[in-house]
């Protein structure tokens, strides 16, 4: 699988790949990640990618010109590629989104800038566009990197131990229940009991609970889905 950012700072984006599972999943050739910039496409003397907004308004906005270009390269190397735009007026990216998007060949995120990408932009090229929360950020490039995370653990081979994707939060209605690692009594602090006495029955109904409790507290809208 192939992934490609589309950004004006590469340099955002680089580094995270440089440690821990990603790294270690690109040394294994599950996926490769791949950049192209815009500035590189542009056509202005002074390599300018942005511009006044038409009908006013503050800020500049991503021109079309090195974009469309970008992109039309993007997709004469490879017409199956599917181009993803971020921006926080579209839908919310969730877990069956990142299952789903991994079956992708090569996925192309396209990383907004200034106060935004031209319309005429997204309308050509986008085959989805993703928002990962309602708020505001400086550029695409971190929730660029946010879907790419969730998309590329759910590749073959990428985790360790596939039987933790069954687990995790999203994957039911509830979200997960905690976790405790060794000792099991730190500062006062203990594991609950249960968990120590190795009846596993006991301990999934226990986790079940928990996870029932915890998702009460912070999601209870999505209790009402486990409980339909």
């Amino acid at each position: 699988m192939t992934f490609t950012f589309v950004t004006l700072f590469s340099n955002l984006v680089e580094g995270y790949f440089n440690d821990s599972i990603l790294q270690r999943a690109i040394e294994k050739n599950l996926f490769c990640v791949k950049y192209l910039n815009p500035r590189d496409f542009s056509l202005n003397k002074h390599s300018k990618v942005d511009d006044t907004a038409v009908g006013g308004g503050a800020g500049m906005v991503m021109n079309p010109q090195p974009l469309f270009d970008a992109l039309d390269s993007l997709k004469k190397e490879d017409e199956n590629v599917y181009i993803v735009f971020l921006t926080p007026v579209a839908k919310p990216f969730v877990q069956n989104d990142a299952k789903r998007l991994s079956n992708k060949s090569h996925i192309a995120f396209v990383s907004g800038r200034y106060e935004g990408i031209d319309e005429r932009v997204i309308e050509k090229y986008a085959d989805e566009v993703f928002s990962i929360g309602d708020y505001i950020l400086t550029g695409g490039e971190l929730a660029s990197l946010v879907i790419c995370d969730a998309v590329s653990r759910n590749i073959d081979g990428v985790l360790g131990n596939s039987d933790s994707l069954t687990i995790e939060s999203f994957e039911s209605s509830l979200l997960e229940a905690p976790s405790f690692s060794k000792p099991k009594c730190y500062e006062g602090l203990n594991v609950p009991s249960e968990y120590l006495k190795g009846n596993h029955s006991r301990i999934r109904s226990l986790k079940l609970a928990l996870s029932e409790c915890k998702t009460k507290f912070f999601r209870p809208e999505q209790l009402k889905k486990h409980n339909i």
